[in-house]
């Protein structure tokens, strides 16, 4: 099972071949058009557009949307599939992605750390747009960029690599991380909660850094309110004071939608289709605007 790293057109050229029918097998969401909804997925799949013969990409992504693949598992740092091709047995892939060293991990939570909204997408289960600039600061890729960052192997006969059986499995690996973008991490060596844990201490640290010379600083209150006994104060006691003459109320959409429904996940008492966070994020976005309307004459939105 033995393959080099990366397509080379001096291999040879395998001809089409009709795979044998296959019923239960996983097949793409996306039968015409990307396959992959987010932008994560997106850049998965461009990475593998870099470095395949376009001829075995189109056979592969038909592959995906025939239902070719039989399984897709998760093990330690690599995905191991099996894909049904025009032999009687399945064909085994495998599709490894070189993991981040410690001291490289150190220089991505660091640069992660220094941007607060990193931590707020990240547990809300949401992977940031510009997650990548964190990597690209340590000095590393997220997403494979070069041929030395896949490894991939097929027990196919075609020696050409990737073939297309591993990108059958690749397109559907895409699917797999609109669904869980923290595969990738994995994969590349660390878990959604270990990212976490670590965000959490150098966060706590720097907490602990500014506190202690806040400690000593006393505020001068902004305003002394009169000791004025309540009874005698009844006939005004809704009226704004003077020292809230000059608050105003900024609403702005918050930057991450629905979070605590993410954080928290799908209950067990929810029986769907459809989706739980997609059906209660609706009734919420519904409410907001309502409220919006009652309270300032005008949507969030």
């Amino acid at each position: 099972m033995a393959r080099r790293r990366y397509y080379r057109d001096d291999w040879g050229y395998f001809p089409p071949s009709r795979p044998i029918e296959v019923e239960g097998g996983i097949k793409a969401k996306s039968q015409r058009g990307q396959i992959g909804e987010t932008w994560w997925a997106g850049r998965w799949i461009r990475a593998l557009e870099t470095i395949m013969d376009p001829a075995r990409l189109r056979r592969g992504r038909s592959y995906a949307r025939q239902g070719q693949v039989l399984e897709i598992n998760e093990q330690a740092g690599m995905i191991t599939a099996r894909v049904q091709g025009s032999r009687r047995t399945p064909y085994k892939v495998r599709i490894e992605i070189t993991p981040l060293n410690d001291a490289e991990w150190d220089k991505v939570i660091e640069a992660m750390s220094e941007q607060a909204l990193f931590a707020a997408k990240l547990l809300a289960g949401e992977m940031p747009q510009n997650i990548e600039e964190a990597f690209a600061t340590a000095g590393v890729l997220l997403f494979p960029g070069r041929s030395k960052d896949l490894v991939t192997s097929c027990s196919c006969p075609d020696w050409a690599n990737p073939c297309k059986h591993i990108a059958a499995v690749y397109y559907l690996l895409g699917e797999r991380f609109d669904e869980d973008p923290f595969m990738l991490f994995r994969l590349r060596g660390r878990t959604k909660e270990q990212i976490m844990e670590a965000l959490r201490a150098r966060r706590a640290a720097g907490a602990a850094v500014i506190a202690e010379p806040a400690a000593t600083y006393e505020p001068e209150p902004a305003f002394a309110a009169e000791d004025v006994p309540l009874e005698s104060a009844l006939d005004n006691y809704w009226d704004a004071g003077e020292g809230l003459n000059d608050f105003r109320v900024m609403m702005t959409p918050p930057p991450v939608e629905a979070a605590l429904l993410k954080r928290l996940g799908t209950p067990p008492f929810w029986k769907g289709p459809p989706d739980f966070q997609s059906t209660l994020g609706t009734v919420y976005a519904a409410v907001t605007a309502r409220a919006m309307e009652e309270a300032f004459g005008e949507s969030l939105r």
